[in-house]
């Protein structure tokens, strides 16, 4: 099988490319980022790498006539981009996925949009199916962007697989492990990291009682997977993730044990003073994922303890290597 990866030089792009060179498969990955991530990859026979973007027509359309199935992870992420600009985030999430579903469309291609919990904004009810309701707030508020763009790309996957597109939409919960993003910036974990790397405190905002449920990269992937090989997900979207609940102080203390510094510690710091007053933060993130088990087969394996361990030695190692 041919398979194309839009962002397959990120982090989960990384990830899902090994995923298929291990299976077998032929992976050819359109990226504008670093090679840093799939380097490892460069002299695989099965692997090619082309660095462009999908507004890039010509190169999109050559690509996908070739490919047997399309994984869309490419776009803007992480807070820091989103609050900083919006335009960008909106351009790349929106536009960059019609580019992407028209030429799909054209050669009838099966494809996987990669979504995010921010779909369900602060909908108090918890654990959020994949039909809840989106709870977000003013249109104002910049910190919102990035779960409009992601929803309005979904709305374009349904429309068209109305149209007779085989479509599957996957949800992702705060997935963590090897190659994640740069430090200090962007998911929870790197920023911890970066602060644990430095000595400093770990930054812990409001009153650390917020929860998230974290899933270990290679249960994503396996997910992930499944969700363009499995007829039956064509068609829904599916929560990605773990439905075990940490609070942001638990998973900063669990941290703190298992890189076994004595220098940092928990400091609490106010919204405003890291993002301002265009971020509004969202109290429980919590997946029913009902339809991954069942329609996917697929199950978290890696707790959160042995998950931390295995990433945290990763980066310590990288940041030696540095």
């Amino acid at each position: 099988m041919r398979v194309l990866i839009t962002g397959g030089a990120g982090f989960l792009g990384s990830h899902l490319s090994e995923g298929f060179i291990n299976r077998g498969d032929e992976v050819f990955v359109l990226d504008t980022g670093s090679i840093a991530k799939v380097r490892h990859l460069l002299d695989n026979p099965r692997f090619h790498y082309v660095h462009d973007s999908v507004f890039d027509l010509e190169i999109l359309d050559g690509l996908i006539a070739k490919v047997d199935l399309i994984y869309h992870l490419a776009a803007v992420v992480g807070v820091e981009h989103y609050v900083a600009d919006p335009y960008e985030t909106l351009n790349v999430n929106v536009n960059g996925t019609q580019n992407v579903l028209k030429a799909a469309y054209k050669y009838s291609k099966r494809l996987v949009f990669s979504s995010t919990s921010e779909v369900y904004g602060r909908n108090p009810k918890v654990p959020w199916r994949e039909d809840d309701d989106r709870v977000l707030g003013a249109t104002t508020v910049d910190r919102w962007c990035y779960s409009t763009s992601k929803a309005v790309g979904e709305h374009f996957c349904f429309a068209y697989h109305k149209l007779g597109l085989p479509v599957t939409v996957v949800r992702y919960f705060n997935v963590y492990g090897p190659r994640l993003d740069k430090l200090d910036v962007g998911r929870l974990f790197t920023i911890f990291m970066g602060q644990l790397l430095r000595g400093a405190d770990l930054t812990v905002v409001g009153d650390g009682k917020q929860t998230r449920c974290f899933t270990y990269v290679s249960d994503a992937i396996e997910a992930t997977m499944a969700a363009g090989l499995k007829p039956e997900a064509d068609g829904h979207a599916i929560n990605i993730g773990s439905d075990v609940e940490t609070t942001v102080l638990e998973f900063g203390k669990l941290m703190l044990e298992l890189f076994g510094s004595t220098r940092s510690k928990i400091k609490f710091v106010s919204q405003e003073e890291v993002y301002g007053n265009s971020y509004e933060d969202i109290p429980r993130r919590v997946p029913d994922n009902t339809r991954m088990r069942t329609l996917l087969g697929c199950t978290p394996k890696v707790p959160l303890r042995e998950g931390l361990a295995r990433t945290i030695e990763w980066f310590r190692s990288e940041n030696g290597r540095a």
